[in-house]
């Protein structure tokens, strides 16, 4: 079981987290001569497989939440499929647009979140975290449209937009159901079957779109494992741990700021050249994003539950 943390630790397993979402796009890149299902599939099965070894000793140390209640494990692999096709999405729309683009439009799922969770949770907000959510994600949105001219630089923006748009959505399924599985899990009793599900997902995409694979070459390899280490066992990982004390809305709201360190790191590894309207937007985002955590969220230390 997790040991209750505190608050200091919370945020900072979700600064550590977030910054390597920021590197996962520009690592995407690098790899883009090779097919993208072959690239999530290393990714979620190396993410799993770094897994096992802390499943043994928990298991062995029976600190492991073995036994699922009620609808549990059905939940669980229905957040593993989603996952699965969420990096699968995501992934693959780096192969036909922009960086900031994809990093945008797979980061409109704030918006879904903060209305999701007032209709199904009847969950109240500050007025200043509605303005927050939109004017972050109206910032993302403008950094998006920096680029959308780009149709002789990226080999098909729409197709990879509606890709990324996609994987939005489907992310914020993931990540409501995760709200309500980590209340009595703990959080390797809900990321290691979740993991497992979405490796076994992109698995079955890999051998029903393109057959097993022929060769496999180490660039490709070292990348997915990166990926694999960095922004899904660190980022989804902090976050994966923080929505049990904290609003997936607001959550949520904290990864627009991958566009921008996507968008930085692009320039300085990839030469994407950000405009003007890429920097007003950038500090537009940062605006509704200070808007959204300008009350500190109340985490929930004051009654934690026995399986954290």
């Amino acid at each position: 079981m997790d040991q209750p943390f505190s608050k200091l630790k919370v945020y900072s397993f979700l600064v550590i987290g977030l910054t390597t979402f920021g590197i996962a796009p520009v690592l995407v890149k690098f790899a883009t001569e090779y097919s993208a299902l072959l690239l999530v599939t290393i990714r979620t099965i190396g993410a799993f497989l770094m897994l096992v070894p802390v499943y043994v000793y928990q298991k062995r140390s029976k600190k492991y939440d073995l036994k699922a209640a009620g609808n549990e494990n059905r939940l669980m692999a229905m957040a593993g499929i989603a996952l699965g096709l969420h990096f699968t999405l995501w992934t693959s729309s780096l192969y036909f647009t922009s960086v900031a683009s994809a990093s945008v439009l797979v980061t409109i799922h704030p918006i879904m979140l903060i209305v999701a969770e007032r209709v199904l949770y009847k969950m109240n907000f500050a007025p200043t975290v509605w303005v927050g959510v939109f004017v972050a994600f109206g910032g993302s949105v403008l950094l998006g449209i920096s680029d959308y001219n780009a149709e002789t630089t990226f080999s098909n923006p729409v197709l990879g937009n509606a890709m990324a748009f996609s994987g939005a959505a489907i992310f914020a399924v993931y990540f409501l159901i995760g709200r309500k599985i980590r209340q009595n899990r703990s959080w390797l009793g809900y990321v290691f079957p979740v993991y497992g599900y979405a490796a076994a997902t992109c698995l079955v995409i890999l051998l029903v779109v393109e057959g097993v694979p022929t060769e496999l070459d180490a660039t490709v390899l070292w990348i997915g494992l990166a990926l694999a280490f960095g922004p899904q066992l660190l980022g989804h990982g902090s976050l994966n741990y923080a929505v049990k004390f904290v609003s997936p809305t607001l959550l949520s709201t904290l990864i627009l700021t991958e566009p921008i360190f996507a968008t930085i790191l692009a320039f300085f590894i990839l030469a994407e050249l950000p405009a003007v309207l890429s920097v007003v937007a950038i500090i537009i985002t940062l605006i509704g994003v200070t808007l959204t955590w300008k009350k500190k969220p109340k985490l929930k230390f004051e009654n934690p539950i026995h399986n954290q």
